[in-house]
């Protein structure tokens, strides 16, 4: 995992992208603040841009750091939910412009997964992520499920857990107000 963390952070801090394990499903990933990677992210997936895409932290105490409100509720929720979860918060901020649809919504979990904390850890930054997939295609749920035309366009490929063969499932998703208030997105 060390070598895999160490040749991800090479890519990232050059603007690249990359292929990783989630605590969900495979991602295509790139750093949140850099521009041009978010743009490569999107010519990958054959994605219009500033069409939603998420980003990972590894705590809690992070997202204030990419959202103009973060209700305290939103905290409890997160620490008790019993699957991952996605939340699209209003205001986003310190991210690169490109993530952010007209809106100023942005999607953001925290991951749960040993390489992704450690990872997000070392960068600094926020990590995109999206499902290893061209836009409209069916989710790969293991990695042998990746196309090629995927593995072919990034520049480094997560050797870490691509043996695993349990089928994984996308995130739970709800969109959060300013307030707290908020509504299931997708269960």
């Amino acid at each position: 995992m060390l070598v895999d963390i160490q040749e991800s952070l090479k890519v990232l801090r050059k603007d690249g992208t990359i292929l990783y394990p989630t605590d969900t499903v495979w991602g295509l990933g790139c750093d949140a603040t850099k521009s041009k990677a978010v743009n490569n992210i999107y010519k990958i997936k054959n994605r219009k841009e500033k069409k939603s895409l998420i980003i990972l932290v590894s705590s809690i105490e992070e997202i204030p750091n990419y959202v103009e409100h973060f209700p305290k509720q939103i905290s409890d929720l997160i620490q008790n939910y019993p699957k991952p979860l996605t939340i699209v918060f209003p205001g986003a901020k310190n991210i690169s412009k490109n993530l952010i649809p007209a809106d100023g919504t942005i999607a953001i979990r925290v991951v749960k997964n040993a390489f992704c904390i450690q990872l997000i850890q070392e960068l600094g930054n926020p990590l995109v992520s999206t499902s290893a997939n061209i836009s409209g295609s069916t989710t790969p749920i293991i990695y042998r499920e990746i196309a090629k035309e995927i593995k072919s366009k990034v520049d480094y490929i997560v050797k870490h857990q691509q043996k695993k063969l349990s089928p994984a499932s996308p995130s739970s998703i709800i969109k959060v107000d300013h307030l707290g208030n908020y509504e299931m997105l997708r269960s």
